[in-house]
């Protein structure tokens, strides 16, 4: 893989090391294509999604809560207790194997297309060019000297970029706090020290990363752009400019035949290096701040068009396509469609891997999220006292009971013990009423009478413990012991 960014395209600065570039503000040029399309159509989705889940109810809750404080997490009625962090795990390693799966057929779409850092780039770029106009009237905005015009261009943009960066700030703490509660909060200003902390820092750090670092964050501070070259091999698919097809590269007019001319298809109008969003030539081959969005393929696309060429001369490929897609003479050859192309790639092995693990983990998580019950109840012999007489000469046991609801909606519970060796009493409430996601510890004694004491004195008799709820039916168990003293 290629690190360098062609640098002989920025002059050398004095006073720098060798090597070493300038920061060069980057105002990407906009393009249209199927490209820009999909990525706001993602745009759209992920952001649809992002602050719309906080405000979606379900049985009375929030949709999506994680409620901290009481240790509950709500999922589209699916309530989540500490003993269910596994799932959370399932979760998180089936997102990671969907993203190596996804890296290994077409490198960093993820990046390109659906990375919070580009779409929220995406969003503040586009208030930069309502507020301050295009390309060249944002350069020259730039190079003028301050006055009442550029004040007022560029403070409306920013306070377009603040107000959106609150509202995101905002709606992150919304995922942690029921958003109906946290605008009442927010409007009487009595918003909690731990809201206003988020609020404050997410929304900076949505408007520092989208704002003013941009594609810094993509080079220099995204550990997934530095190992992902490890998970690429030649055939999966990047963008990659036909350099074969391509070069020699020149500018010629339209009536002028390349091949007559020996030149290649690129006539160096350099459209793909002003769309880039990183500021890189994908001419120069592959390199790591590429984060195949594919806006560098419109650009190049609609000038093979507006030349009468076909397109291709930058597209996704693979390095083992380019080498052999190709006829002497770097004449222009039929490609595939895109999605042909990554079928085919089922049969590599990095890719069934993949798919194995992803279809796997998939498969546990719905099932085991599916099948997981939601009454649930453990039990705890106090330790303090292990046995001791009751007043008509048995034996008590003090338990501690843990009955948890992993449902959304309140039951009535019935607590009691399994018929067993002894005939136990229960002492302590037989009739619970248990809230949406709560784990309510309770406090229950059992007693054996003088008879069972005599009959089984010295020894340790298992207890089943039973918790019931017949709307809709469904029972939890749990066995612990009872000791018999002498």
């Amino acid at each position: 893989m290629d690190n360098d960014q062609d640098m002989t395209r920025r002059p050398a600065v004095a006073g720098l090391p060798a090597g070493v570039e300038p920061w060069i503000k980057i105002h990407a040029r906009q393009v249209s294509g199927r490209h820009v399309r999909w990525r706001w159509a993602l745009v759209w989705l992920t952001q649809l999604v992002f602050y719309g889940l906080p405000w979606l109810r379900w049985d009375g809750h929030s949709a999506v809560l994680f409620d901290l404080e009481a240790r509950r997490f709500f999922l589209f009625g699916a309530v989540l207790l500490p003993q269910d962090l596994i799932w959370l795990t399932a979760l998180l390693v089936l997102s990671a194997l969907l993203l190596f799966f996804a890296t290994a057929l077409a490198g960093r779409v993820w990046c390109g297309f659906a990375c919070p850092q580009t779409v929220y780039t995406e969003l503040f770029t586009w208030i930069e060019a309502r507020c301050e106009g295009d390309l060249l009237a944002r350069q020259r905005l730039d190079a003028a000297p301050w006055s009442v015009a550029k004040l007022l261009r560029r403070g409306g943009k920013h306070l377009a970029w603040a107000l959106l960066s609150l509202w995101t700030g905002l709606t992150l703490v919304g995922y942690f706090t029921p958003m109906p509660d946290l605008l009442s909060s927010l409007a009487q200003a009595r918003l909690g020290p731990w809201e206003s902390f988020w609020t404050l820092f997410y929304g900076s750090a949505a408007y520092v990363n989208a704002g003013f670092l941009r594609e810094k964050v993509c080079q220099h501070m995204c550990p997934y752009a530095r190992f992902q070259g490890s998970m690429l091999d030649e055939h999966t698919l990047n963008v990659a400019y036909d350099s074969r097809r391509g070069e020699p590269r020149g500018g010629r007019a339209r009536s002028v035949d390349a091949t007559a001319a020996a030149l290649g298809s690129c006539v160096d109008c350099t459209l793909c290096v002003q769309v880039c969003p990183v500021g890189i030539d994908i001419r120069a081959g592959l390199q790591s701040a590429c984060i195949n969005c594919g806006l560098c393929i419109d650009a190049c696309d609609a000038v093979m068009d507006k030349l009468g060429q076909p397109r291709g001369l930058i597209r996704f490929a693979s390095a083992a396509e380019l080498a052999t897609r190709a006829s002497p003479g770097g004449r222009p050859v039929a490609v595939p469609p895109l999605w042909r192309r990554l079928l085919g790639q089922g049969s590599r092995p990095r890719v069934l891997v993949y798919a194995l693990l992803l279809l796997g983990s998939a498969a546990v998580l719905v099932t085991g999220l599916a099948t997981r019950p939601t009454l649930r109840l453990d039990a705890m012999r106090d330790r303090s006292v292990l046995a001791r007489e009751s007043s008509d000469g048995g034996a008590e046991n003090v338990y501690r009971l843990l009955l948890m609801n992993a449902s959304s909606r309140s039951r009535e519970v019935r607590l009691s013990v399994a018929e067993g060796p002894a005939a136990f009493r229960l002492e302590g409430p037989a009739r619970l009423r248990l809230e949406p996601g709560q784990a309510r510890p309770v406090t229950v004694s059992l007693q054996v009478d003088a008879a069972d004491r005599a009959r089984l004195g010295g020894r340790i008799v298992p207890v089943q413990w039973r918790l019931q709820d017949d709307r809709p039916p469904e029972t939890a168990t749990t066995s612990s012991t009872f000791v018999v003293p002498r």
